[in-house]
């Protein structure tokens, strides 16, 4: 670790122009920003639960006040299409709004017992680390800041440092709408540096972590050295199954936003599509016009559905995949000149053991595989490290609900590709992480459970 002040420039990814230059907090930095956590902490956790959620009411209507200017730049410093970015924009209010909701229901329980009174209570963790990836890093800056504040935590929060704009506009806001100072901080740095001291502090009760599988796995031992909690949302190599009976056309015309959404930087994203060979033929013929269909382009403009890979490294690495003159089934269009633009890519590797089928790319680049029968289709689904996401496109309620069971992934659609709803819980299988975000537990998962018995015998 170093002290040394460093920053890092925040490039636009559509256009590799500097939009930004934000120093990285250093050890000493997070140590001193624990401290004041620590502190903010204690009052908040003490006021009243209506106060708390009120509060978050108001923090919740001030993004909605500032909805365009923060999805202006999650389009310059991410390179989300102008749409998409509107939706984080709301994604993040509405969570702020359903957590709000939580905090005068958080309620213990009583249990019966013999000779007292036995009741249970949600006790804060304290100070919670979230450390948001770069991928969707307004939405997923407040899955675990939302629930974690409601809860009556204090929240710091590390951006990438690619994309640390949105968090620091976010906490300015928070402030703004009357959450205590120190409560809520943004600390940007690296990973290495500003991340792993916050990991490491032992004023950090829990850590909430996105990002890949690797640097998931190296966080959890560091946290396991002083048992912290930790909730690690991580990689994905997520199927699209459709069998024969499905409705092929709408199945076809949906697959290519399963796997371009967000330039395929989606650990949700359906990159191995399996498709039941008596349909395979057809379901190719349809899949290419809706590729190509798909609009790639300035994020800016409302039309585009695609825009730009994050970063020039980023861009190396899936070319490193697949080199952009390999052979491919269905290959799409970029820009020209300035940005990280790869374009959309169909492959049809034969086998599913090669590199493209078996690793989380993180890019616009989608495989494609026949199968024979249900059993195949399973095994296929199956045959991965990770476990978070997945469709099924069936008109057979049977069928759907038996492989519906039979994929060992977290969130699974039937007919649709949803992934997330902030109502709904979120989290993975094997190596796609541990724990779950969103949805009714979402405030628990911040909390200790106190149990509590109280004597009411009479003294004798």
């Amino acid at each position: 670790m170093t002290d040394t002040v460093q920053e890092h420039q925040v490039l636009n990814p559509a256009t590799e122009e500097v939009i930004a230059t934000v120093p990285a907090a250093t050890p000493a930095e997070v140590g001193a920003a624990v401290v004041r956590a620590a502190a903010a902490q204690a009052v908040w956790a003490a006021a009243a639960p209506g106060d708390r959620a009120r509060i978050l009411r108001q923090f919740a209507a001030a993004v909605d006040s500032h909805l365009e200017e923060l999805a202006q730049l999650e389009v310059r410093e991410a390179g989300h299409p102008v749409g998409n970015a509107r939706w984080e924009a709301g994604n993040a209010r509405d969570l702020l709004d359903y957590a709000a909701g939580g905090v005068e229901r958080l309620c213990g329980s009583q249990i019966p017992v013999a000779g007292g009174l036995n009741v249970t209570f949600h006790e804060p963790l304290g100070v919670v680390a979230v450390i948001a990836p770069w991928n969707f890093p307004l939405p997923i800056a407040a899955w675990g800041s939302a629930p974690a504040l409601a809860a009556g935590n204090a929240v710091i929060l590390k951006p990438a440092e690619t994309t640390p704009l949105t968090a620091l506009r976010l906490a300015a806001i928070g402030l703004e709408a009357g959450l205590p100072e120190d409560l809520f901080q943004v600390l940007p740095g690296a990973g290495p540096v500003t991340g792993n001291a916050l990991v490491e502090h032992p004023g950090v009760a829990k850590v909430v972590f996105t990002g890949s599988t690797a640097v998931g796995k190296q966080i959890m031992a560091r946290c396991a050295a002083s048992l912290k909690r930790v909730t690690l949302e991580l990689g994905g190599k997520s199927p699209n199954i459709v069998f024969a009976d499905a409705d092929i056309e709408r199945a076809a015309a949906a697959a290519p936003g399963s796997f371009l959404d967000n330039s395929g930087q989606d650990c949700c994203a359906r990159t191995r599509i399996l498709v039941q060979r008596g349909v395979y033929d057809r379901f190719m013929e349809l899949l290419e016009p809706a590729v190509k269909a798909f609009t790639v382009g300035d994020p800016a403009d409302p039309s585009t559905q695609m825009g730009p890979l994050i970063s020039a490294v980023h861009l190396e690495r899936v070319r490193s995949f697949v080199p952009e003159d390999a052979p491919a089934a269905i290959r799409g269009d970029t820009p020209a000149g300035k940005g990280f633009w790869y374009p959309a890519t169909v492959l049809t590797p034969g086998t599913d053991d090669s590199p493209v089928t078996r690793e989380e790319i993180f890019g616009p680049v989608a495989v494609v595989l026949p199968f024979e029968d249900e059993d195949e289709a399973v095994r296929l689904a199956n045959a991965t490290r990770y476990g978070l996401s997945g469709s099924i496109w069936t008109r057979d309620v049977g069928r759907a609900v038996r492989v519906s069971r039979a994929v060992a992934a977290g969130n699974l659609s039937v007919n649709s590709h949803s992934s997330v709803r902030y109502w709904t819980p979120f989290g993975g299988f094997g190596e796609s992480g541990i724990g779950r975000e969103l949805g009714p537990g979402a405030l628990a998962a911040f909390t200790e459970t106190k149990n509590v018995f109280i004597d009411t015998e009479e003294s004798k």
